[in-house]
């Protein structure tokens, strides 16, 4: 009898947590059911499905919901190719594979945790150069391999390499660029990757969103394996925008694809103070060393503030830049550049998705510093057919350097695939 009431007892137990194992992922579902419905990447896919959509790459999903993986690829191809106008010279050109990259996403156990792998596969993406000793001479693959745990509605603790909060032009990726690459601002104040911890917060105030971002990173770029040979690097980061979110994330891409139908305004303000930095720039550029190959370090102090403007097709962005060196003299990037562009998506019947688009970009450097004197004019133009997905751009500049009075005349066009 006392055996018989055991065995009964063990299979109702067993038959309980079944039970409460079926409704704790009922429950589950249930909680993520508002995750399903809003506008993301995932929004068409079930539990334990695999779906695969053009620009929103190959989507996993477990089925008890607790866990997501999507897998994209993208590639640009480049032809470019400039002259100098005062000289003899002839045309120089170029074809190439100017980036190639692999991305891995995704959430464990809830949406809370989320997780970012991204690879760099082209030559320009993982070479290193200024940078070889420092990372054992080998290629330097990862870009990005971050964490993000969302811990509170309002807060969201990220670790692992990525971007810093620095200027908006660098964050945007170089998928969503309005031209075919990146200024010359980015390319000698922007604050690049490095392996950091951050912790990113949103608040509403009425209309209003304000976003703080607190960084403490190496202070020394990605994939460095010989230890912190400087101090660490420090980053803080504000934004407001007094008319709330713009549509599909808009601040953070070229172009105004969304065509905001109300005026959609950002501004932010980035201060980062590098302690002891031993490179050029901080985290990118040569290691300093003295003749007996001992590094040299500076203290770096960079303040960027730049706005995004969008409405009805109509887009502006601007930055201003401000890097300054403790030890000036020995060759680490210091001065001052501004960077204006702006743009509008046609939309008439003919040239839809066309984007006619003009940036200004003007760098001063300082005395003592590494930098050169630049004054840039570009002029764009766009077609999109799935938006930064499958996209055609070309854009030619007119580029004067200090020191070599020479006109440069640069043309580039650009295809950009991204599964």
């Amino acid at each position: 009898m006392k055996q018989k009431f055991i065995c009964f007892l063990l299979v109702s137990l067993i038959s309980l947590s079944i039970g409460y194992s079926q409704e704790s992922k009922i429950s589950l579902r249930e909680k993520l059911t508002s995750y399903y419905n809003t506008p993301n990447d995932f929004k068409n896919q079930s539990p334990g499905g695999v779906d695969f959509n053009f620009g929103n790459g190959l989507q996993f999903t477990s089925k008890d919901s607790t866990s997501r993986l999507k897998i994209e690829l993208r590639f640009q191809s480049l032809f470019m190719a400039s002259k100098f106008l005062q000289t003899e010279d002839k045309v120089s050109s170029n074809f190439l594979v100017r980036r190639a990259r692999l991305k891995f996403g995704g959430f464990a156990f809830t949406p809370n945790l989320q997780y970012k792998v991204e690879l760099g596969l082209s030559n320009r993406d993982i070479s290193p150069s200024s940078d070889f000793d420092e990372v054992k001479k080998a290629p330097k693959l990862i870009l990005d391999a971050v964490v993000k745990w969302k811990f509170h509605k309002n807060f969201t603790l990220w670790m692992g390499q990525t971007k810093l909060p620095g200027n908006r032009e660098r964050v945007i990726s170089s998928q969503k660029l309005q031209f075919v690459d990146r200024s010359q601002l980015n390319s000698k104040f922007n604050l690049d990757r490095d392996m950091s911890l951050q912790l990113h917060s949103s608040f509403n105030l009425q209309e209003a969103l304000f976003r703080i971002i607190a960084a403490v990173s190496t202070g020394e770029g990605r994939n460095i394996t010989q230890g912190n040979i400087g101090g660490f690097g420090y980053t803080g980061r504000v934004e407001f925008l007094p008319g709330g979110k713009f549509s599909s994330k808009g601040d953070y891409f070229g172009a105004d694809l969304a065509r905001e139908k109300k005026p959609k305004l950002s501004l932010g303000f980035s201060y980062d103070f590098n302690h002891q930095a031993s490179r050029v720039g901080g985290r990118l550029g040569n290691f300093i060393t003295n003749d007996n190959g001992d590094y040299i370090n500076s203290d770096l102090t960079t303040m960027i503030g730049d706005l995004m403007f969008k409405y009805q097709g109509f887009s502006m962005m601007a930055e201003f830049a401000r890097k300054k060196s403790s030890e000036r003299a020995l060759g680490f990037a210091s001065g001052t550049a501004v960077v204006g562009q702006m743009g509008y998506i046609i939309n008439a019947q003919n040239f839809k998705n066309f984007e006619l688009a003009f940036r200004y970009t003007k760098v001063n450097p300082d005395s003592g510093s590494s930098l050169s004197e630049i004054a840039e004019y570009t002029v764009g133009v766009s077609k999109y057919f799935l938006k930064h997905s499958l996209k055609l751009q070309s854009d030619i500049s007119l580029q004067e350097t200090s020191g070599s009075n020479h006109l440069n005349l640069i043309y580039r066009i650009q295809s950009e695939f991204a599964f």
